[in-house]
C-alpha cells in the first residue's frame, strides 16, 4: 500500500509466525533499516527485491543499465524526429525508493548524452512518488513554468510515465515531448499502442521470471550455501 507503517506491521507478523526466510518487496527506503533489524533480531534471513535493506541479500535489476536503455531510446527518438534538438530533460523520480532505483533516471541522462553527443539540455527532476496521480500533478506544476517545445521525459516507473503523459496531453503539449517508462506494465503497453501517445517506450523487467531465481536463491540461503550479496 506504499505505507511504511503497514510494511513494518507485516514484518512483525512474519517474525511472530517464525518463518524460515522472508522475500521482502516494499518501496520505502526510510523504513528498510528498521524492517531489516526486526528480521535480524529474529535470525530470519531476508531477500530484498529491488529496494536494498541493510544486511539482506539483494535481488533486482541493474537499475543504471535499465536507465541507459531508456535514455538511448529517447536519444534516438530525438535524433530521428527533432534532428537532435532537446530543450529540456525531465526526470520523474521516486525519492522514497532511495539511491538504487534513482540510478534509473541517472542512466536516462547518460543514455541520452551517449546518443546525441552534443551540448546537453538542462535537467529538471520532480518526485512523482511512483504513482500516477502524484506524477501527473508534479508534471502539471512543471509545465506551468516551462515553455520548452522539445522535452525528453525519463520516468522511474510506468505509473510515473503515464501520469506525465496525461499532464502533457491535458496541457495540449503532447507533441512537445517524448516519454520513456520503466517496467513495461500492461497499462503502459496499452498506452504504447495509442498512435498519438507521447509514451514512446518502456523498459521491461520480466517479473514473471523472478520467481525461479528467487526460489533457487532462497533454497541456497536455507542450505547455508554462499550466495552473492
Amino acid at each position: 500500500r506504499y505505507n511504511a507503517r503497514i510494511a513494518l506491521k507485516n514484518a512483525q507478523h512474519l517474525v511472530r509466525e517464525r518463518v524460515d526466510l522472508v522475500i521482502e518487496f516494499q518501496t520505502d527506503e526510510a523504513i528498510a533499516p528498521e524492517i531489516a533489524a526486526r528480521y535480524r533480531k529474529a535470525d530470519i534471513p531476508v531477500i530484498a527485491i529491488d529496494i536494498p535493506h541493510p544486511g539482506t541479500t539483494y535481488f533486482g535489476a541493474n537499475n543504471y543499465e535499465a536507465g541507459l536503455i531508456a535514455g538511448r531510446c529517447l536519444g534516438r527518438w530525438a535524433r530521428d524526429h527533432w534532428n537532435g534538438r532537446v530543450d529540456e530533460i525531465l526526470l520523474v523520480d521516486i525519492v522514497r525508493a532511495g539511491a538504487l532505483p534513482a540510478a534509473r533516471t541517472r542512466g536516462v541522462v547518460a543514455g541520452i548524452r551517449e546518443i546525441l553527443r552534443n551540448e546537453i539540455a538542462p535537467v529538471i527532476t520532480v518526485d512523482g512518488d511512483g504513482q500516477f496521480r502524484t506524477a501527473m500533478q508534479r508534471v502539471r506544476h512543471y509545465l506551468r513554468g516551462s515553455r520548452a517545445t522539445h522535452v525528453l521525459v525519463g520516468a522511474a516507473n510506468d505509473p510515473s510515465a503515464l501520469g506525465a503523459a496525461r499532464a502533457f496531453q491535458e496541457a495540449g503539449r503532447a507533441g512537445s515531448c517524448a516519454i520513456a517508462g520503466q517496467n513495461a506494465e500492461p497499462d503502459a503497453r496499452a498506452e504504447l499502442r495509442e498512435p498519438r501517445s507521447p509514451l514512446i517506450g518502456s523498459v521491461a523487467y520480466f517479473p514473471e521470471k523472478y520467481g525461479e531465481g528467487l526460489v533457487r536463491l532462497a533454497l541456497d540461503i536455507l542450505s547455508h550455501r554462499r550466495v552473492p550479496p
